[in-house]
């Protein structure tokens, strides 16, 4: 037994054979044949771009939080302002500063990265990065926007709310849930 902290580690296996199985409009399905152990196994995953979500506060301590349809899972969920790493090269913070401004029409102050995880190791290679903001303050104008961020409904919740919310399994989006817990966690010492 060690007495080191957990910490995931890296690891990398030669990848025998990789195949496009699926080529969609926001991300792919990749197949790769992986060598492992005396032989090779295969593994289907969402081949994904990754992505930024904000956990906004106001002087108050509430949190900013927007409603959107999400077809996957048949809801208009709460969640963080966020979007995909979908600029190549584009510097994650500025992403998620963007994010910010484009889904509810705010900026912050001052930023600080908070949490970075993956939503789902066994299927997905997407992690998000979550940043905390602070010092909220409306943009100059307000940013046009379309599809399933045309009906963005945006909301001050105070902390508490957020946290009953998940715990009476009344809150489902994992961003939300990870960034509010870890804040809960931080705040308390």
């Amino acid at each position: 037994m060690t007495d080191e902290p957990i910490s995931d580690e890296p690891a990398s296996f030669d990848v025998t054979d990789s195949a496009l199985v699926y080529e969609g409009a926001v991300w792919n399905v990749r197949r790769d044949t992986v060598a492992y152990g005396d032989g090779s196994m295969v593994r289907e995953y969402i081949d994904h771009t990754g992505a930024v979500a904000v956990y906004a506060e106001d002087d108050e301590g509430r949190v900013l939080v927007i409603q959107q349809y999400r077809h996957p899972v048949h809801l208009r969920d709460w969640e963080l302002p966020a979007g995909l790493l979908d600029k190549p090269g584009e510097d994650h913070l500025v992403a998620a500063q963007r994010e910010l401004a484009e889904e509810a029409d705010v900026q912050a102050e001052t930023w600080e990265p908070l949490v970075h995880y993956n939503t789902s190791s066994g299927g997905s290679n997407e992690f998000i990065e979550v940043f905390r903001a602070r010092g909220v303050t409306a943009t100059s104008s307000a940013f046009e926007r379309e599809a399933e961020e045309a009906d963005i409904v945006v909301r001050w919740v105070p902390r508490a709310e957020v946290l009953e919310g998940i715990f009476d399994g009344r809150i489902h989006n994992s961003a939300l849930i990870v960034a509010a817990l870890a804040v809960d966690a931080l705040e308390r010492g």
